[in-house]
């Protein structure tokens, strides 16, 4: 049975002259004033000055070139594979006993009830050209998923917010300098902050397809490697124009003690040719996420029961690389590192429902003529 309306959407204002796109409008705005209303109770209310439209000290200025790319390559990116593959590979036996040890281990069988999760966390970002550069910007995000594949995250860092969601059928990114765009080649993917240790779930369900390939130690403890790549068709799906993404890989290291996700590490290749016949550009990112403080989180009874286990904590690092034309035989290395903790978790979630995810009208149309880049540091203009 779908999860009760939000009590706030009764006192909406509305009549039997509104046409039904202006009612569905006033819906969402009411559904999301509520869900604001509710994390801000629940989130230190100085990270709140940038998201949702707030009046952020910040708000009226442009974001910094730097705070740009932080934003662009780290707040949002998506995983690069489907929640369920459509069309999964034969995977080695050891690579289903991998997941078989994560899933007992953070109880993925205890959420078969579960519909819809929030989480609500903390992060710092910063451009650091040596590990450990320290200073950066501070922020929070909120995110609410609604099962299989919708999904929505906000982030506010320095006071500008940034957002992006998936309705189930595309997932599209808005940020202060590009707008609203959609993501390459269509289709739901998940969020890649959920891969990283949020919901087990979903970790589980995209390694589904990946393959054993070996072994490696992370800080220390011993992990088995699962690979996934994406598949020739996909890539020409994401490439639009001058840009052809060559390749991209995601790794998943699951502890041999705990059978915990300990870290996930992914990679993209891309060229760029403006004109043919022209000289080729190069660019590679390359994100890697160490996950730590893992922890019970109790499910009320509508959820079954029991608990999961959700890593509270981590840290990100990605190398963005240019090289090929105009670079000259040296690789441009640009290196970030985000920190980021989670403050709240909540499984079913009163009142959230379908309409609570829908794209922005930009996206929707077909008048868009942007695209959500793998890693959201695309979005250029055609």
């Amino acid at each position: 049975m779908a999860p009760p309306q939000l009590a706030t959407l009764a006192e909406e204002p509305g009549g039997e002259e509104d046409a039904a796109g202006r009612g569905r409008r006033r819906r969402k705005a009411g559904i999301h004033a509520a869900l604001h209303r509710w994390a801000k109770a629940r989130i230190p209310l100085r990270f709140l000055s940038g998201v949702g439209g707030g009046s952020g000290g910040d708000e009226g200025r442009r974001p910094s070139a730097d705070l740009r790319v932080l934003l662009s390559v780290l707040a949002c990116p998506l995983s690069p594979v489907p929640v369920l593959p459509l069309h999964p590979r034969n995977v080695a036996s050891s690579a289903q006993y991998i997941l078989e040890q994560f899933r007992a281990t953070t109880g993925c069988g205890k959420m078969a009830e579960v519909k819809s999760m929030y989480a609500a966390g903390r992060v710092r970002m910063a451009m650091t050209p040596e590990p450990g550069g320290g200073g950066g910007h501070e922020g929070c995000f909120v995110v609410w998923q609604l099962v299989p594949d919708m999904w929505l995250v906000e982030m506010a860092v320095a006071g500008h917010a940034i957002a992006a969601g998936c309705d189930g059928r595309v997932a599209w990114r808005r940020t202060p300098w590009l707008g609203a765009h959609a993501a390459r080649g269509g289709g739901a993917r998940p969020l890649r902050r959920a891969l990283q240790g949020l919901d087990p779930v979903t970790i589980a369900s995209v390694f589904t397809a990946a393959e054993h390939v070996g072994e490696k130690s992370v800080d220390g403890e011993d992990c088995f490697a699962l690979r996934l790549d994406v598949s020739p068709a996909v890539l020409a799906a994401w490439s639009d124009g001058a840009a052809e993404v060559i390749r991209h890989g995601i790794t998943g290291y699951f502890s041999h003690r705990s059978g915990l996700l300990a870290r996930l590490d992914d990679s993209q290749l891309t060229r760029i040719q403006p004109n043919p016949g022209s000289p080729a550009l190069y660019w590679e990112t390359t994100l890697s996420t160490r996950l730590a403080d893992y922890r019970p989180v109790l499910l009320d009874a509508a959820g079954g029961g029991g608990v999961v286990v959700v890593a509270h904590a981590g840290t990100s690092v990605a190398h963005l690389a240019r090289f090929g034309a105009d670079v000259g035989t040296a690789r441009a290395v640009t290196r970030m590192e985000e920190a980021w903790s989670i403050d709240d978790v909540a499984f079913n979630v009163a009142g959230l429902c379908p309409e609570s995810f829908i794209a922005p009208e930009e996206v929707r149309g077909r008048g868009s003529s942007r695209r959500y880049d793998v890693y959201g540091g695309g979005g250029k203009r055609k």
